[in-house]
C-alpha cells in the first residue's frame, strides 16, 4: 500500500532554514508528481508546491515561490522540500502527497515552526 513518511520538521528562527523529506513505498515513486501541503492552525491546507515525475517541472505558491525549493530522488524514492527564509506565517503542518489511481493519498505531517 501507498506511504509517505514525512521528516525533517522542527523549530526555528525567522530568517532560518530546513529541509523536509519525504519517504515513499507502495507505488512506482518514479512516474508520479509529487506535492508538498501545508495546513496551519484554523486554516485549510494548501499546496506549497509540486514537482513532475522526472523532476524537471516545478511550481510554487505564491507566497513561497524563490524561498522554497523542492526536489526528489527517484533512486531513492524521495521528495524533499527545502525552506529558506522561513518566516512565521510558514509554521503549519507539512505534508508530501501523491495522486495514484484518482485517490489522494498523505503523510501523517511533519510539524514546522517559525517563532524566535
Amino acid at each position: 500500500q501507498v506511504q509517505l513518511v514525512e521528516s525533517g520538521g522542527g523549530l526555528v528562527q525567522p530568517g532560518g532554514s530546513l529541509r523536509l523529506s519525504c519517504a515513499a513505498s507502495g507505488f512506482t515513486f518514479s512516474m508520479y508528481v509529487m506535492s508538498w501541503y501545508r495546513q496551519a492552525p484554523g486554516k485549510e491546507r494548501e499546496l506549497v508546491a509540486f514537482i513532475s515525475s522526472p523532476g524537471t517541472v516545478t511550481n510554487y505558491a505564491d507566497s513561497v515561490k524563490g524561498r522554497f525549493t523542492i526536489s526528489r530522488d527517484n533512486a531513492k524514492n524521495t521528495v524533499y522540500l527545502q525552506l529558506n527564509s522561513l518566516k512565521p506565517e510558514d509554521t503549519a503542518v507539512y505534508y508530501c502527497s501523491v495522486v495514484r489511481s484518482t485517490v489522494r493519498y498523505w503523510g501523517e505531517g511533519t510539524q514546522v515552526t517559525v517563532s524566535s
